[in-house]
Order: structure tokens, then sequence, then C-alpha cells
């Protein structure tokens, strides 16, 4: 069997890209596809396949500034050629699972959701408020070809395989379409509990981005008298700064080790925004430690209420400095904790999502 991956683009590690990680490390003989890759951003495993990118790989500041290009992705995505494979598995966020291929060809797409600032979020990406008026409105008729595109290019795949029922709720509101849900890896073999004390304060992990809600979460802990750690970097990050109070602490992007020991040592670890499915949570879950998340979206299927944190179901600074403090206080058992955490283990997606490549 001849097999292509498709992923958006390769810029960083994320949750989508430690999924690819684990299907290139199965499909070892595939070739990738991506709209743009920049060299050195993601692991050597996904760096080692025969790899092709469009025309956006040779456009100015693409590199850093690829999102500019948003409309042109459609007729970069559809340029790709697919002759040669037998199957084409696409990783999707954004236009991924648009591909053209040849009708002898299957292709599976493991969604990791719509495209969200063309359907459900335009405000949180493009809203005046975000952006000023004017760029709103000309980007609101951008958005609406995109979310119309996007609709009608569902039916090029051949199977979803959605990361949460959340997403595969979306899929069939927006694609009319049915998914089968794998749940992405976590490496809980790298993060794990070691004999720290957990100290007091709480900790986000996150792209500084404005539908993760960095600003709740910070009203939260001024309420909640926590000190607040935020690892990660974005567009908001200024913003932020300049909101914050003295019981922030803004440390930018770390190392995977550094993570790990912030990890072990918080008292407890945040989601304020509605993900899709969220890997943070379980990384935490994994060394142990409880979380405080907002009460829909994928946290839904990883948080256990009141065994490996806390949900929150309203998204109000009064009501996460409520479930912080308790969260804190309250002495929960980080044993069980991990068990919960490690029934979503690389080794599970990876046997997971071959067994069904296989059966195309």
């Amino acid at each position: 069997m001849k097999l292509a991956i498709v992923h958006d683009w390769l810029t960083g590690m994320r949750g989508g890209e430690k999924a690819l990680e684990v299907i290139c490390e199965r499909f070892p003989g595939a070739e990738l596809f991506t709209l743009l890759h920049v060299r050195g951003s993601v692991s050597n495993t996904i760096e080692r396949l025969p790899t092709h990118t469009s025309f956006i790989q040779r456009l100015p500041f693409a590199s850093r500034h690829y999102r500019m290009y948003l409309p042109l992705f459609p007729t970069a995505i559809e340029q790709f050629n697919f002759d040669r494979f037998d199957l084409v598995v696409s990783l999707s966020h954004c236009c991924a699972k648009s591909i053209v291929h040849p009708g002898r060809a299957k292709h599976l797409c493991y969604c990791l959701t719509p495209m969200r600032y063309a359907w459900d979020q335009f405000e949180a990406y493009f809203g005046p408020q975000r952006v000023g008026r004017l760029r709103s409105a000309l980007a609101r008729p951008i958005m609406r070809h995109l979310a119309r595109w996007d609709r009608e290019t569902a039916n090029r795949v051949d199977r979803y395989v959605a990361i949460s029922h959340h997403v595969a709720g979306r899929i069939r509101r927006y694609y009319n379409r049915e998914a089968t849900v794998i749940y992405p890896p976590v490496d809980t073999s790298f993060y794990s509990p070691d004999s720290s004390d957990p100290e007091r304060y709480a900790l986000i992990v996150s792209a500084l981005v404005p539908y993760k809600r960095i600003d709740l979460a910070i009203d939260a802990c001024r309420l909640a008298g926590v000190p607040l750690k935020i690892v990660g970097g974005g567009p908001e990050r200024a913003a932020l700064e300049h909101a914050a109070n003295g019981g922030v602490e803004f440390l930018g992007r770390r190392s995977d080790d550094e993570i790990r020991m912030l990890y072990r040592r918080a008292g407890v670890v945040l989601l304020p925004g509605e993900e899709d499915f969220g890997i943070v949570p379980l990384e935490a879950q994994a060394c142990g430690r409880p979380v405080v998340a907002y009460g829909r979206g994928g946290a839904c299927e990883t948080v256990v209420q009141n065994v490996t944190g806390f949900l929150v179901d309203e998204p109000a600074p009064e009501a996460f400095a409520d479930a912080i403090g308790r969260a804190i206080d309250t002495p929960f058992d980080s044993g069980e904790i991990r068990r919960h955490a490690v029934r979503f283990s690389r080794t599970r997606f990876g046997d997971e999502i071959e067994a069904l490549v296989t059966a195309c």
C-alpha cells in the first residue's frame, strides 16, 4: 500500500503534530504533504519522511506569517497530486481534509476540528475587539467563503475520524457526516510523577490566542489569591501582560523537560477555554496533578469530576476562582489521576489508528 499523509502546516509540535508523529512512526514508508514546512520545528520522526510543500512555502514571510495567506489555502491544498497513492490520511484543522484524490484511492481524515474561525469562533479570532472594525469587516466575507468551501468539500473524505465526541458533533453539524472517535496520543511515559511536593501555584500551558481565555484564568487566580505561571507564546501575550498583576509569571516557550517539571510541582493546572480535546489536561494528569477546566468541549471527556479535578460550569472568574481554591486544598489521589491519563497513551493511539488505516 502506497500511503500519503497530509497535514495543514508544520511549524511546531502541538497536539496535532504529536498525533502525526505517531502515524509517521507506524508508517515510515509514507510521504508527507503540507502547505508549509518550517525545517527543525517538528520532531526528527516527522522530518525524516519525504516532504512535499505547496507554493505557500515560497511566499514572502510565510514561515512566520503564513496565516495572512489563508485565502490562498484552498487553491494550494487542491494542487497536490495523489495519483501515485492507494490511501491518503489527512490530519486536518483547516484545509487538509479538502485534498483532491483519484477515485481509486481512499481518503481517511483524522479531523482535529472543522475550521473553527470560519464557523463558530469568528468573533474570537476576527471580531472588531480583536482586530479592529476595518479588518474585521474585511475578514467576514473571506471567512464566509471559506466556510462554504469547507462544507462543499466535505464529501471528498471517505471516512472521518474525530479526536473527540465533541468534534464528532461538530463534523455532524457542519459536514452532515458521521465520525469514529479515536482520542489523540499523550506521552504518558514521559509525563509521569516524581517525588516533588506540589506548590501553591496554578499553571497554564497554552498558545496565547483569544479562544484559550487566558484572561479569565488571570482574573480567577487574582480572586483566589493563587500565583499563576503561564507557559507559551502568541499574539495575545503583550495584552495579557499589560492586564496582569504581580501574581502572574509569563515564562514564554519552554522545553518539554521544563514543562514536565512545572506540571509535577503545580498545585493545579488550568484549562479556561473550550477545547476540541485538550492535550494539556492529560499531560498534567499523567504527572498526577489535578485540573480545573471549563466544563464544555473535550475537557468533559478527559477530566473526571471530583476524581482528577473539577469542571466549571460557568466561564466566569468567580466560578474558576472557587474551583482553583478547592483544587489546591483537596487531597486528590495522584495515583488514581495518573491511572486515568494512562488510558490515552501513545501506544493505544498507534494501535487504534494503525488498525483503521490497515483496514482501509
